[in-house]
């Protein structure tokens, strides 16, 4: 039984960019399905003229405008016709591999010294421009894989990417010691850059990475200038943790000075006297075990600490000097009898001074002079 229709449709695969189908003579009433993600696009004569998108056609000169004036002219109204029929894939297709395939070179920004670097990465393309993609890229070949699609855009891809990268180092100042942290923006602005050139053939480039760059690792100036760049950041942060660490001393030391001193408050609250008293205390002491305890000065500091004591604790201070008064004045009388008066009138004029000075009041001055003419008599 002969065919009376055929049905054209997409029989590729996703890495596919354009499939040519084989049939190109087509009976009336041939079926052409095209799916989601793909145009069809009927050729003739080397011209691209009626594009379907997705859906199911039956296939005669009338639903073929472009075609049908060929037609006439040629075939008289037959209903059979000759032309080709080109499938477009407009589906992303992702992981397309890439990379340098020499140096680029470029001076380095941060420390201004030539360097050489290579990249590699992937890319995602799709099919935006069905037309413009057929005529400038495929012409009479059957298939446009991703594989002959790459070489296409190989020499001019390679060109663009090595300038590309080289004027976003320089103009962002990135430093080949720090790139990979700014491999997503790189890879951001290569694509914004990347775009205009793919969509001269009709191609959108959805996706670009920059996923290696790889670095003249053992090249004498290279490392040179890593271990600089490293020492420096090495530096700071050893200079920042001896900073730390003092800080954490020096508050150890205060709350270790704040508990003893709260010790100290409470044992003085126990005992019954405060800070101020106990200092008074011990400058009593000292006075009392100056061997100069006689001299005027030293009277004087014993007679000022003891006015700012009080209670039992003053009664105490008072009664240490006065037996250190004592004890200095025997251990000073002197051998000879001679300087007994001297002596005598010495003491009585530094009572007086102190009297007039307020240090001492008049019982007291008469108590303390009464002692002095007991101790010769």
């Amino acid at each position: 039984m002969p065919k009376i229709a055929d049905i054209i449709k997409y029989e590729g695969d996703n890495n596919t960019f354009i499939w040519k189908h084989p049939l190109e003579d087509f009976n009336s009433l041939t079926q052409l399905v095209v799916h989601e993600s793909q145009e069809a696009i009927f050729m003739m004569n080397g011209q691209a003229l009626d594009l379907f998108g997705p859906g199911r056609y039956t296939l005669e000169t009338q639903n073929i405008p472009l075609i049908s004036k060929y037609i006439n002219k040629t075939t008289g109204d037959k209903t059979s016709f000759h032309c080709e029929v080109y499938f477009i894939n407009k589906t992303e297709q992702m992981a397309i591999k890439w990379g340098t395939d020499s140096k680029v070179q470029f001076m380095e920004p941060t420390y201004n010294f030539p360097i050489s670097i290579g990249a590699s990465g992937e890319m995602s393309l799709r099919a935006e421009d069905s037309r413009k993609l057929l005529i400038k890229l495929v012409g009479t070949e059957n298939i446009l894989g991703q594989e002959n699609l790459v070489r296409y855009f190989r020499a001019f891809l390679m060109t663009r990417v090595k300038s590309y990268i080289a004027q976003v180092i320089r103009e962002q100042k990135i430093s080949i010691f720090e790139i990979d942290e700014h491999i997503n923006d790189m890879s951001a602005t290569l694509l914004k850059m990347l775009k205009p050139d793919f969509e001269d053939y009709g191609i959108s480039l959805e996706r670009f990475f920059v996923t290696t760059i790889v670095k003249p690792d053992g090249d004498s100036t290279y490392e040179n200038f890593k271990s600089l760049h490293f020492r420096q950041y090495a530096d700071i942060a050893e200079a920042k943790i001896r900073q730390q660490t003092a800080v954490i001393d020096a508050e150890t030391q205060a709350q270790r000075t704040v508990i003893e001193s709260q010790a100290m408050a409470t044992k003085r609250q126990q005992e019954g006297y405060t800070y101020q008293q106990e200092r008074g205390f011990d400058v009593a002491q000292d006075v009392a075990k100056n061997e100069a305890v006689g001299q005027f000065t030293n009277m004087g500091v014993g007679f000022g600490t003891m006015a700012g004591v009080g209670g039992a604790v003053g009664g105490v201070v008072g009664n240490a000097v006065s037996n250190a008064l004592d004890s200095a004045n025997q251990s000073q009388q002197p051998a000879q009898p001679q300087d007994d008066m001297a002596q005598f009138q010495a003491k009585i004029q530094k009572l007086q001074m102190m009297k007039d000075s307020g240090m001492l009041t008049d019982e007291e001055f008469a108590n303390m002079k009464q002692q002095l003419l007991s101790s010769i008599m």
